[in-house]
């Protein structure tokens, strides 16, 4: 018999019914107005399929189970790939493939593989190519007998050594990877790497076929050309020559080298530029520059040195330390047996060296005559004495100053004790000749002055005092700088006793002693220390032509 249900329970269902309905209705309409989220992955056919076989045969009890046993033009086909081989075991279950005999697979217009044997995994989208393998995609070409290409992630790995071919460049490994989507490629251990003449010897080396970068870490070597560069850390781009090296590299060209922190090489232009302190070495010419930021041209000889410059120069017995805001190098006649060097120095000049200090604004050295040339307030120090002037020569010999002309304003000055006693001579110009490093003979013209002090025989101590005014002076000293010989063009003067000096006579008006400008050593050179003011030499103005006009 049926049983009746009650109002209130028909009502209910009847109600819930409803709620059901409008719930469903409003995900309908919420999920039509709802923002479209990322595209779904579309779906791709995992299946490898085959295309063609000359024969097939099966025996799931033979010598491979669960393989269809493939010969004769055998085609397969996966996700956009193509696969060829002589012969094959397909595993329809596992969808995988060996091939064996003439392997060649393609991957769309651009990729194709060929090799004696492969193994191809359709689920994993993973080949295992061996003997023989040649991978070709786009320009590049890859050579090894053990390849591993990933097509999920577009890698190809090799190891029991590999060889990628891109047009001039040439690179071998022991083991390397090959992206094809990025066309970027990785090689390690026993690298190296041909471009024309270029050769890259090293462990790590990152190359971009699209811009041909190669990019290698570790210590390696780059030769060209004669040039050798040892670096861990470099670009070089086989395009444009050009490389940028880091990491403390060295760059060798011949009997030259160039050290920093930062170099930039070009292999055309010869040109080099380096950054962050920089050591520039020359053993043929026994010199050397250092500044934390240097250009140099291989083919012209020009560089160009600035940020805490120093030049050491050891080709003497003595080495010369000379210091500037910016040094300037030029070569002429360079490649040749005639050739030689200008180095411009300019601001702040001080060198120091055993026997000889100098002070300056500005310098220039030719190597051609070993000539240095000092411009504004130039002051020069040998020994005990003391010479400026407004242009000073300075003539090197062996390790020692061999000759020195001072013009304009030209003052000598010489301490003979500790009691503030000074020689003194001053003049329009004045020439030093030396022997050995010290002073034999000099040699003062045009309104000369003139303060000496004799010694005794016996004991050295000074004696008098010698005061003269002339044309032309001439002093001739012994070995042991002591005055043999003086000779004058009508020449006034006085002789003071020691004793009788007025206080006004101790010193020519032109007076003047620069030791807490004299550089002390050769770290000295760098703290410039200036004439104190009032000190400087005055403008002298250059006597002119006169001038003829017409009335």
């Amino acid at each position: 018999m049926r049983k009746e249900q009650s109002p209130i329970t028909h009502n209910w269902h009847r109600t819930a019914l409803a709620a059901v309905l409008c719930l469903f209705g409003f995900c309908l309409i919420w999920a039509s107005a709802a923002p479209k989220g990322k595209k779904k992955r579309q779906k791709t056919d995992e299946r490898v399929y085959l295309v063609h076989s000359d024969e097939l045969t099966y025996d799931m009890y033979g010598a491979v189970p669960d393989a269809q046993i493939l010969r004769g033009k055998v085609h397969f086909t996966h996700a956009g790939a193509e696969l060829w081989c002589d012969s094959a075991y397909f595993f329809q279950e596992a969808n995988s493939v060996e091939a064996f005999g003439h392997v060649h697979f393609k991957q769309g217009d651009t990729l194709s593989l060929t090799c004696k044997y492969a193994d191809y995994i359709g689920a994993e989208q993973m080949m295992h190519a061996r003997h023989n393998v040649v991978l070709k995609h786009r320009t590049q070409t890859l050579y090894t007998d053990s390849l591993d290409y990933d097509r999920l992630y577009d890698n190809a790995y090799f190891f029991e050594g590999g060889r990628l071919v891109d047009g001039k460049d040439e690179l071998v490994s022991d083991w390397g990877e090959y992206n094809t989507a990025t066309r970027k490629a990785s090689f390690f251990y026993s690298v190296q790497m041909r471009s024309g003449e270029n050769l890259i010897n090293t462990d790590s080396l990152h190359y971009d076929t699209r811009t041909r970068i190669a990019h290698v870490t570790g210590p390696s070597t780059i030769t060209s050309k004669g040039t050798v560069i040892n670096t861990t850390d470099a670009y070089t781009n086989s395009k444009t020559n050009m490389s940028q090296l880091y990491g403390r590299s060295t760059i060798i060209d011949g009997k030259k080298t160039i050290t920093g922190d930062s170099l930039f090489h070009n292999d055309k232009s010869k040109e080099n530029e380096g950054f962050g302190n920089v050591i520039y070495v020359d053993s043929v010419n026994k010199n050397e520059l250092h500044c934390d930021h240097l250009f140099y041209n291989e083919t012209t000889g020009y560089g160009f040195a600035t940020k805490r410059a120093l030049m050491v120069d050891y080709s003497q017995k003595d080495t010369l330390y000379m210091h500037a805001d910016s040094v300037k190098l030029y070569t002429f006649n360079i490649a040749t047996d005639s050739v030689y060097r200008k180095v411009h120095a300019y601001n702040h000049v001080r060198a120091y060296r055993n026997d000889v200090q100098a002070v300056c604004d500005s310098l220039v050295f030719n190597s051609q005559d070993s000539c240095m040339t000092m411009y504004r307030d130039p002051i020069l120090w040998n020994l005990g004495r003391q010479i400026l002037g407004e242009v000073i020569h300075v003539y090197m010999n062996d390790s020692t100053v061999r000759k020195a002309e001072v013009i304009g304003q030209a003052l000598s000055v010489e301490k003979c004790d500790e009691k503030n006693h000074y020689n003194q001579i001053s003049s329009k110009r004045m020439d030093a000749f030396f022997i050995d490093g010290a002073l034999r003979r000099a040699e003062a013209i045009g309104t000369v002055k003139s303060l000496y002090y004799n010694a005794d025989s016996k004991d050295s101590t000074l004696s008098e005092l010698n005061y003269m005014e002339t044309d032309t002076l001439r002093m001739y000293m012994s070995p042991t700088r002591e005055l043999e010989k003086i000779w004058a063009s009508k020449a006034t003067g006085t002789m003071y006793p020691i004793t009788q000096i007025p206080p006004e006579k101790y010193q020519l008006p032109e007076f003047a002693w620069f030791d807490y400008v004299r550089p002390k050593d050769k770290d000295d050179v760098f703290n410039w220390r200036g004439k104190a003011e009032g000190t400087e030499l005055k403008e002298q103005p250059r006597r002119e032509a006169p001038l003829q006009r017409l009335e």
